[in-house]
């Protein structure tokens, strides 16, 4: 079982490396579309395909101004929590992170997609999907949170990966929908409406069979790493 646990625990590592790195090298990639956004012309992508009625809201350009902001921030956040090694070095660290993480979410990228939500391009379906996958990532959060006070580790690392799950949507809801239409073919609405939901609920039924093939004591065996008698 030793033998096995030397072998195993480094590949998990290496897997967490190259999930970390792929999920920063989004976001940056995503930084540079997000970047334009702040010239604050309208017609610029997303605002393109908003009515010049919405946006005149006031509350719809903070709320969209606030979510890219944030979303970006959170999405870096996320990334590095699941490095084990930052852990062990620098503990500190990865507790600050961790918070930049969770209040970016409570406070600001989920309440702004919230904000967002009701202006959703698609109609009802995409409405309430949207509207939907941010109550799920405020209250996943919010447990994750809850249980870190706690100190019950396992139930935070669950929590926070369904978290992380929900906060990779934005990842998931662009590759789907470019596989979609490369190898099925989908219309551009019925890709829309397909991945608004597709994109968090998929995520999510990942993260939970992960959870259930042991995730959280994966991540408290590469976490703490239990020293031998003889140290």
């Amino acid at each position: 079982m030793t033998n096995r646990r030397i072998f195993v625990q480094p590949v998990f590592e290496l897997l967490l490396l190259l999930f970390s790195v792929g999920v920063l090298a989004f976001a940056f990639l995503m930084a540079t579309k997000i970047f334009p956004y702040f010239r604050f012309e309208p017609i610029h992508g997303f605002l393109g395909t908003k009515t010049d009625r919405v946006l005149a809201k006031p509350h719809f350009q903070i709320a969209f101004y606030i979510h890219i902001a944030s979303s970006f921030f959170v999405m870096v956040a996320g990334a590095l929590q699941v490095l084990p090694a930052l852990y062990r070095r620098w503990p500190r660290l990865h507790r600050s992170i961790g918070r930049v993480y969770v209040l970016g979410i409570l406070l600001l990228a989920a309440p702004s997609g919230l904000g967002l939500a009701v202006y959703a391009n698609g109609g009802l379906s995409a409405k309430v999907g949207f509207t939907l996958q941010c109550l799920v990532w405020w209250i996943l959060t919010f447990q994750a949170w809850q249980w870190a006070r706690k100190q019950q580790w396992e139930k935070h690392s669950a929590f926070m990966l369904c978290s992380l799950a929900v906060t990779l949507a934005a990842m998931s809801l662009r590759l789907e929908s470019y596989w979609m239409v490369q190898i099925f073919g989908t219309k551009p609405i019925e890709t829309y409406l397909t991945v608004t939901w597709l994109s968090w609920v998929g995520n999510l039924l990942l993260a939970n069979l992960l959870i259930q093939m042991g995730w959280s004591q994966w991540m408290m065996q590469v976490f703490f790493v239990q020293k031998k008698p003889s140290e």
